[in-house]
Parts: structure tokens; sequence; C-alpha cells
């Protein structure tokens, strides 16, 4: 049975994006694939399918040449990974440009988008530049004759230029580590108590991450000048970008750490318990979020198409967001618990019909210590939409009671008996003078009666309810003394006998 040839490995970079057209070259020139290589320009149909490979091979070694010496290309991430390219680089929509030449004129390497044989819109290397390369290079090199004399390859780049590139990356991060640590000893000389200095804590979880980035950034900036394999600038420039993702998450974590210890010391040094619970589930909930979006970021590096994922998380974020729509509503109602401070833990306080001192506002619920001595837990949902009065929170109590006097007494005695109560409110150093008053208010059915209206000037009730105490006992002593007797109910019933 004749053997069927084996049939090729399909692509798995995308010709249909700009980043996917760079990308898949880099990737053939890496394995000295020129034949695959050619299809990345766009070739003229004339001649047949060995005359094009040929000719791409050729035009693929002298852009491999160009980009060796002198020549650069953008860095992966900055590449347009949209099937239309950028539309604002003041290029036709058709062209994009993904890098330069070098040399004295420093051409562009543009790609053209074109209709590929299958039907579908394809992004190769345009012909300006390959008439670029012509003009550039007067003869052509066959890559199946490797020079002699070359030093070993590894992954399809001189060990070499491996080792240089690696050795810039490396040397950046140290250079800059001994910065951030000669800073931070600095600053341990100078910051007497670092542990309550929010300065000292922000730029000792923000140097180390640092470092990191601006490694990745001095990478980028030196590897545009150094004559090294494309394959391997290239190829490091790509996963260089996850390390600066790696980078950027780790400095969010720390700074989310640093900004929540703080927020948590000054927190408990309120007493302000509720709200450390929600600053460490803040903090949660940052971490997550960073961790999401630097996981997305390096998944689109390395190639995964992340889009069909994020539809997906947003569905099951949707139907999660519905399944979870009491805890949504009860965390929603901690935040405003929280944030307007209506009742703190040991508030004394009326949350609708529940009376009691508040003992502990978690993120679900907030639990009430009642005048019974029984423990009643309100969700955070409820308890925020409830009307709560706070009794902790006044800052002085209402004196209104109503004393009344005995009829049979004269005009005088009752005017006496008003100014005697007055100035007994007036003379107590506990008694807010302002709008004080005692007035003789109506005729009651057992008594005259004397309304006294006025404030207690102090905020603890237990205190309030004993200058209440001192107050009428000083009334009755002083009514006492003037010969006015406090009334009490009475009623005379006359009998009235009828004679036959």
């Amino acid at each position: 049975m004749a053997e069927q040839a084996a049939a090729p490995a399909p692509d798995p970079f995308s010709r249909e994006t700009p980043r996917g057209t760079v990308t898949g070259l880099i990737s053939a020139l890496a394995a000295k694939d020129y034949t695959r290589a050619a299809h990345y320009f766009h070739l003229s149909a004339e001649e047949d399918e060995a005359q094009l490979a040929d000719q791409g091979a050729i035009w693929a070694t002298q852009l491999q040449a160009a980009l060796d010496q002198q020549g650069t290309l953008l860095p992966f991430g900055a590449l347009s990974n949209e099937a239309i390219g950028r539309l604002d680089d003041g290029l036709p929509g058709d062209t994009e440009e993904v890098g330069r030449l070098g040399g004295e004129e420093n051409l562009p390497i543009l790609l053209t988008r074109t209709d590929s044989p299958a039907g579908s819109e394809v992004w190769g290397i345009s012909q300006e530049t390959v008439e670029a390369l012509e003009a550039a290079s007067s003869a052509a090199t066959d890559p199946a004759e490797p020079e002699g004399g070359e030093s070993a390859e590894v992954a399809g780049a001189p060990l070499l230029d491996w080792a240089l590139l690696l050795g810039i990356a490396a040397g950046s991060f140290l250079l800059y580590w001994l910065i951030s640590a000669g800073l931070l000893a600095f600053m341990r000389r100078l910051v007497a108590d670092r542990e309550k200095s929010a300065i000292y804590r922000f730029t000792q979880a923000a140097l180390p991450p640092l470092s990191l980035f601006l490694a990745v950034v001095t990478f980028h900036l030196w590897t545009g000048s150094i004559e090294a394999s494309i394959v391997a600038r290239q190829t490091l420039l790509r996963y260089i970008g996850i390390v600066g993702w790696v980078a950027l998450a780790w400095f969010g974590l720390r700074l989310v750490d640093a900004v929540a210890r703080v927020t948590t010391a000054r927190m408990e040094r309120q007493q302000r318990r509720q709200a450390v619970s929600v600053v460490l589930l803040l903090r949660r909930a940052a971490k997550i979020l960073l961790a999401v979006i630097a996981m997305v970021a390096i998944l689109d590096t390395l190639g995964f198409d992340v889009t069909t994922g994020l539809a997906a998380l947003g569905i099951g974020g949707i139907a999660l967001a519905f399944g979870a729509q009491k805890a949504v509503e009860n965390f929603i109602g901690s935040l405003n618990v929280v944030a307007d401070r209506p009742a703190q833990v040991g508030d004394f306080c009326r949350a609708g019909d529940i009376v009691g001192t508040v003992e502990d506002i978690g993120m679900r619920s907030t639990r009430i210590r009642t005048l019974e001595r029984t423990l009643v837990t309100i969700p955070n949902g409820d308890f925020s939409s409830r009307e709560i009065e706070n009794f902790a929170k006044r800052d002085r109590f209402l004196f209104n009671p109503t004393i009344g006097v005995e009829y049979g007494i004269s005009a005088a005695e009752l005017r006496r008996a008003v100014e005697i109560i007055e100035q007994i409110l007036r003379d107590h150093e506990a008694v807010d003078n302002d709008g004080l008053r005692a007035r003789f208010a109506h005729f009651g059915e057992s008594s005259l009666d004397i309304e006294i209206w006025s404030y207690i000037i102090v905020a603890d009730y237990a205190e309030s309810r004993l200058i209440r105490q001192e107050l009428l006992l000083a009334i009755f002593e002083r009514l006492e003394e003037a010969g006015l007797a406090i009334a009490f109910p009475t009623r005379t019933v006359h009998l009235v006998t009828e004679s036959d």
C-alpha cells in the first residue's frame, strides 16, 4: 500500500491580524523554515509554487539579515491584534507599519491586507518593503547552506545573542534592585516609627516590583539599538511582556496590602471594627481582580484567544449575580452601614421595632443585644433600609415633666410656684439655659399643671437619669418649703337627696 503524504501541520499563528503575521514569520525564521516564511509575503501568482517559495525564502533571509543588523520590529504588545489593524497611524486602512529596516534610510516595514486563496483577508509583507529589501541587498544568500564559522545556535538564534540579551535584562533588574535597596535603607534611617509611617509602607511595597518593571522598560529601550538576532530579540520581547504584567500585578498586590494595613490600623485605633471587616473584604476582591487581569493579559501574550473566555465569564457572572442576589444586597447594605455609620458597635439604638445594643456589624448581618438579653441578627440589606434611631448619639436629654400643684391656692402662690421651679432649673449647672422655661399650662382635673421645658446637657443616659432625679427632688423640696403641695388625683362627690 502506497504511503500517503503527511499533511502539513496547521499554522498556529493567524495571519488575519498584524500580530499573528509578525509572530508567525518570526516563528518560521527561528525554525529556519524559509518555505513557510515565504507565505508571509504577498507573492505574485504568475509563477509556480516552487518558484514562489524560492523567491519568498530569499526575501525572508534578506529581511532577517536586515533586522539582525540595525532593523527593529515593534514589541509584541504594540502590534495590533485586530483584523483591521490600527486606524490611527495615518496609513491607509489596508496598510500597517510593524517595524523599521534600519540603515541610513530607516525605511518602514509595512504589511498590507489582501485576499488569501481561501477567500479570507490576510496580512503579509508589502511589495514596497520587498523592493526596499532587493535594493539593499545585491545578492541573496542560500538559506540551506549556513556560513562557516557560525557560533552555536539555540532556538534559531546564536547562543551569544541570547546570552547578551539575557545579560542586559538581568543587569537592568540588578541595577534597579540595588537602587531601591539603597533608597529603603536611607528611609529607614530617616523614619523613626516605620510601622506608623504610610510613606515608608507604600515605598517599601512599591520599590521591588517597580524595579522589575523598570528593568522590563529598559530592556525594551536597549534591544532596539543592539545588533543581535531578530529571532532572539523578538522572542524575548514577547515573553518579557509577561514579566512586565507580572511586575504590574505584583506592584498592585503589594500596594493593596499596604493600603489595607494602614487603613486597618487607623480603623482599629478608632474602634471601628465593622470598617476593618469591610477593608479586608475589599482587599481580597481587589487582589482577585488584579490576578484575573494579569492572567488574561498573560494568556493574550501567549497567543490564546481570551475573547471567548471573557464572554463566558460575563455570562457566568450574570448567572452568579442572579443566584447570589441576596448576598450582593447584604454586601451593599454593609457598605452603606459603614459609609453612613447610623450605628456602631456598642451603640444603644432602635432599628424598626427592635431596641438594644449593637454587638457586631459583619459583612452579612448586624447583631443587636435586646433589653431582654436576646440576640437579634438582622441582614445588612434589611438593617440599612430601616429607620435607625441611635440613642448613643444624643448630646443632651429632654427634661419635660409636668408638675401639678393643689387647687385652693391663690394666683400669687401659683405664680410663686412657677418662679421657684424656673429658678431651680437656672441654678443647675447641667441644665441648658437656652430656651429654658416653666409655664402654667392648664387647669387639670385634679391639679394646676405647670409644664417644664429644658435640656440636660450630658451625653450619658445613666447620668441624665441621676440629674433628672436631682431636679425633681429639688422642686419637691422647694415647693414643700413654700407651703405648696404636689397634687394627687382627687374627686369630690356631692350627694343630693330628693325629698318626697
